[in-house]
Order: C-alpha cells, then structure tokens, then sequence
C-alpha cells in the first residue's frame, strides 16, 4: 500500500454495529443475481481490466473504487454493518487491524483446489503479510519495494557512478555532493513515510519481536537507524524544508537522490525527460543488511459473502502469472506472482528488474493492528530530534514510553 492514514481504533466497529443498519451502495447483500461478483478496490484501473474474466466465465464483476482516503472508513463501516462486497482489496498494513475484527474469510481450506493460490508463487515477503493468527486472509495481488533513485552523472562526478552500495558509501557521496555549494542537497529523505524509518532499523539489523512489545525500542541497533537518520538533518545533507518541487529538484540537480515504488520510473520519464540516460535505480544501500519494505495489496473475500466460489475463481485468474504481467502493462504495479517476472516486458527491463531484486530482500511491516499510530508517533519524535534538537536518548524513551501506552489499549 502506498497511501497512508491516521490510524483509528478498530474498537469504533463496535459502536459503529449499533448505528448502521443498511448497507451501501455497491455491496453484495441485496438481492444481487448469482452470477454478479462484487469488488471493492483502490485501484481506478480494474472496472475495465476485468472485462476478460466477465467474458470468460458469463458473470458480472460491479468494481466500486474507493479513494484512498475514504477506504478505511469504508471499511470499518462494511466489518460494523456486517454488508459488504464479494472481494476487497486489502493494503498490507491495514492487514492486522482488519483481520483482528473478523473482515475477511479463512482461506486455508481452499488454497490447494486453485492452482494460482499456492503460497510458493509468491514472493515470501509478500506471503507474509497474508496470513494472521495462523488463518490466509488473503492472495497477494500486486507488491512495491523503495529503491534509491539516483542521477548517474553526479553521482559519477564523487566517485559513485553505479550507486553507492553501502551507507558508508552513501553517506561519503552525500556529503560531496551537498558541499556544492548553497542550495545543494544529497537526496530527499522522506519525512511522512513511518515506513521508512523501520526499514532503516532493520538495515542496522534490528527487528520487531511481537512479544516484547515497547521493549523492542531499547536496541542499540535501532538507536542506530535514529542516529543515521538524524545525520542527513543535522548536516543538512536532506532538506528540512519543502524547497523546490520534487521532480525539478532531482531534474536540476539540487537533489540527485531519492527513496521511491517503481511508479516514479514513469514519472520521471513524463517530468523529466531531458535527463533521460543520466539516472538510474539502485537496490538499498546496506549496512547489516539492505532490507526495504514488503508493500503492495492483496484480494481477501469478505467474510458475510453467500458466493465464495466465485469470489475465489476471481482472486484465482487475478492471481495468474499471466493476468499479474497484463496488470502490470496497464497499471504499471508490479507483479506478486514470481513467475509473471520471467516475462520479458519485466525481465528485458533494467530497472524494473532490480526492483525485483530489491524484492528479494525485503521484509513485511510488523503485523500488528498498532502498526500505523507507532509509525505516526515515531515521525513526530523525528520531527522533534532533527527540526526541535530533542536529545535522540530522551526521544526514544518518550517514544517507548508512547508506544507502551497505544500498544496496551
């Protein structure tokens, strides 16, 4: 998933059952024929897309899209109400939270009657955001992974012409190039990502153990990621401030580097093209590892749905290595299906390629329903170390202190 929300306690259901009665538009309990698949999505793309799967199997797939920003509501409104649709798209951090109030169907039981559902297509990151509590609770439908973008040319000018492969290298490139002069900066470090700052603690080799809860905050290692973080600030190596737009940025040189999905590969081509043959992508770099995050959206039934059968033929073809690659010429989402990448549209493509590269070192967000208020509540202890000066010890203990008190609720 790449859109992210504030967080609200999955515990709103409960109040939310004894208000709403009637289901919405779209949703797949009222008087729906048999051969009509109801479909919640975030993707605007898919209503025409599964033109092929009416076609073949005489059924009517209605595809509501929902925009990012209404989709949780949405949701927690269908999982009160108990009405909603047939299929949903599910981002993976929205996994636990959804899983733990009951949403989405077990779908153990049917993953060896559907060729397409068997959990070694997948890439393991992926398959790891699928499953809660021991139940399937979904298919991976489509996966995305951060690299470094990079300008070629200016890199190549300190040293670096292929990417810097670790952080030391990183960090020895960034301060040659933010030494330029007055206005130029090394890279644009995301600042409203809470993503990002985990995937820089596991590249220093931390990790999140579910037991210890606000314990997990006490390693060196993720001391570490805080402290890295903060240099690129305190040596103005990354901007504080918005500055220029983004893309012109990268275009002029201000900013030859940044952390980006394989949806900024077109980008740039659209909004930059004359620095065509002057930029590149670069797997993370490492330090103890270079682990980037496992996101994307998987294709869950919902729980309520009298048509299980279809629901699964659909999530079946929709998780089919050549369906995934037709997905992916028309949305350019990268495919969840492994087998899809030997296709030569993804396999011929360089950049693409390493992004499947990346994808093999990657790592699923904690999967945990708190998952989203401690990375919130994590950028605000970032914004008070690298804009306010707050000591990077008295930071984390608030921060384990916070975490402490969302992850008790």
């Amino acid at each position: 998933m790449n859109k992210l929300f504030k967080w609200k306690p999955i515990s709103i259901i409960l109040s939310l059952t004894l208000l709403l009665g009637a289901c919405s538009s779209g949703e797949s309990s009222g008087g729906e024929s048999d051969d009509t698949l109801n479909v919640w999505t975030m993707s605007g793309a898919l209503d025409e897309f599964v033109t092929e799967f009416e076609d073949e199997n005489g059924v009517t797939v209605k595809v509501q899209t929902i925009p990012w920003a209404n989709a949780h509501d949405k949701l927690l409104t269908a999982v009160a109400s108990g009405k909603g649709p047939d299929v949903l798209q599910i981002g993976t951090t929205w996994v636990a939270e959804f899983a733990e109030a009951g949403t989405f169907l077990d779908l153990t039981e049917h993953l060896d009657d559907y060729e397409n559902l068997n959990p070694e297509n997948f890439y393991e990151g992926a398959i790891g955001t699928t499953t809660f509590e021991e139940e399937t609770i979904a298919i991976p439908w489509y996966v995305d992974t951060r690299l470094l973008f990079y300008r070629t040319d200016l890199l190549g000018e300190v040293g670096y012409p292929e990417g810097p492969d670790t952080w030391d290298e990183m960090t020895d490139a960034s301060r040659q190039l933010a030494a330029r002069g007055e206005g130029q900066y090394a890279i644009d470090m995301p600042k409203s990502d809470p993503q990002f700052p985990f995937m820089l603690a596991w590249q220093q080799g931390w990790d999140y153990e579910v037991g210890k809860g606000s314990e997990n905050f006490n390693s060196a290692e993720f001391k570490e990621a805080i402290e890295l973080h903060h240099l690129y600030y305190e040596e103005e190596l990354s901007q504080m401030e918005k500055g220029k737009e983004f893309f012109q940025a990268f275009a002029d040189g201000s900013k030859p580097m940044f952390f980006s999905g394989p949806w900024d590969i077109g980008t740039i081509k659209d909004r930059a093209p004359e620095i065509e043959g002057q930029w590149d992508v670069h797997v993370m770099p490492e330090a103890e590892n270079n682990k980037s995050m496992m996101g994307g959206a998987h294709l869950a039934v919902f729980n309520n749905t009298e048509k299980v059968d279809l629901a699964l033929d659909f999530i079946n073809w929709m998780a089919d290595a050549e369906t995934q690659v037709e997905w992916y010429k028309a949305n350019s989402e990268l495919p969840a299906n492994m087998a899809a990448w030997e296709d030569p549209v993804l396999a011929d493509d360089p950049m693409v390629s390493t992004f499947g590269e990346q994808l093999e070192s990657t790592q699923p967000l904690p999967l945990i329903p708190e998952f989203e208020r401690l990375g919130q509540e994590l950028l605000n202890q970032l914004e008070e170390i690298n804009r306010g000066g707050k000591d990077i010890e008295e930071a984390i203990a608030d921060y384990k202190d916070t975490a402490a008190n969302v992850l008790s609720e």
